[in-house]
């Protein structure tokens, strides 16, 4: 068999093609939100060339095989922590720094760029590390008890809580969240027995609506108490009832509501907007599609992500290598989540986090630390089809 058929065979072209669908639509709706004047920049370029450099990234990775991700996962998670680390430790005031938000957590780049996001990638990087950890332990612990399962909670838990805690002094409630989604996923996929999980799940929920009560009944114990920043208060109380907060932080869920509602089943087709929405570029570009394609196009929308969803997942069942199953189960929870939070967000279904719509939001450090990990997808793919009928390399 030639090299070109090789390939051929080998290339994921259904992952390939979706990410085509997702680059069309991300330019058409980026296009459209910058109809409202609200930036004086034309980010159709931008996003074309991160969306470049995200298939270079994805073409270096694919040609990794597994095996060697396998092996570079400890050096790649301590290369992942560098950047956080100087984050947490330089002050805000330097030009090399960019803080939005009250959050610092971007590089400067040199040359007008633009910035680069450290914990977008530092997710993947994550993802590698735990997979390791997973498959080295069963690998130790062949006999599985209760006593080796909380041996591997516990190790899985010492390498969330670095990036976890140094995201969150940024501080990054969002990007907190992803962690917090991808290690359930994971420990759920690496067998650990259910009577140590659902308590654990349970205290999670229970502490998560603890949380939402004081903030609700006992304000001031969560406000002083608590030591919840000014600007993370708003963002919870604007959710619970943005039209108190209709000029401040309200603004963009309120807009977003409207933009989305005004569409109806169709919509007011393209480039026809009317409500003016905040960020509608980024972190709401969903309203925008809400609004121009209505019901129908923003429900096609979430059906080409449960397509991508249900491909990755599929792939995820043909693998043979435990490695490759557990880099790719984080992966897909790590898309998942983001899709769900950011178009729930939109509809006042969860709080406002600024989680991008993944490979459709415009931004370079989102779309390539997602363009990394199918990155990894890419490879998982490639080199499977490679040996899938045996164990010669020549074959």
């Amino acid at each position: 068999m030639n090299t070109n058929k090789q390939f051929t065979d080998r290339f994921d072209w259904v992952l390939g093609f979706l990410l085509l669908l997702f680059l069309i639509i991300s330019l058409m709706a980026i296009s459209s939100a910058q109809t409202t004047g609200q930036y004086g920049i034309n980010f159709i370029p931008r996003q074309l060339f991160w969306y470049i450099i995200g298939m270079i990234i994805i073409a270096m990775t694919m040609f990794l095989e597994p095996e060697q991700y396998k092996r570079m996962a400890w050096i790649i998670y301590g290369i992942g922590l560098v950047p956080l680390i100087v984050l947490a430790i330089l002050p805000g005031s330097l030009e090399v720094v960019a803080e939005r938000n009250g959050a610092q957590s971007w590089f400067h780049l040199p040359f007008g760029i633009g910035s680069i996001q450290p914990a977008e990638f530092m997710k993947t990087f994550y993802i590698l590390a735990v997979a390791r950890v997973i498959v080295k332990h069963h690998e130790n612990y062949p006999l599985k008890t209760t006593k080796s399962d909380f041996l591997l909670l516990v190790k899985i838990g010492a390498l969330f809580i670095v990036p976890f805690l140094l995201i969150m002094t940024q501080p990054d409630l969002g990007t907190g969240l992803v962690f917090i989604a991808i290690t359930v996923a994971l420990i759920v996929v690496a067998g650990i027995t259910w009577k140590i999980i659902l308590p654990i799940l349970g205290a999670g929920a229970g502490l998560g609506g603890g949380l939402i009560w004081m903030a609700l009944y006992m304000q001031d114990f969560f406000i002083n108490t608590l030591g919840v920043s000014p600007y993370q208060r708003a963002r919870i109380y604007s959710w619970l009832d943005p039209y108190s907060y209709a000029s401040n932080e309200g603004l963009h869920l309120i807009s977003s509501l409207n933009a989305i509602g005004s569409g109806e089943i169709f919509g007011k087709g393209y480039q026809g907007r009317e409500v003016y929405v905040p960020e509608n570029h980024t972190d709401f570009i969903f309203a925008v599609i809400g609004e121009e394609f209505g019901f129908v196009g923003a429900s096609l929308v979430i059906v080409l992500y449960f397509v991508l969803i249900y491909h990755l997942t599929k792939l995820t069942l043909q693998l043979k290598d435990p490695f490759s199953t557990y880099v790719a189960a984080g992966i897909i929870a790590m898309i998942t989540f983001h899709v769900f939070e950011n178009i729930g967000m939109t509809i006042q279904l969860l709080p406002i986090t600024g989680i991008p719509l993944p490979f459709i939001s415009y931004g370079g450090s989102s779309l390539m630390g997602n363009m990394l990990a199918l990155g990894l997808i890419f490879s998982m793919k490639f080199h499977h089809k490679t040996y899938m009928f045996g164990n010669n390399e020549d074959d």
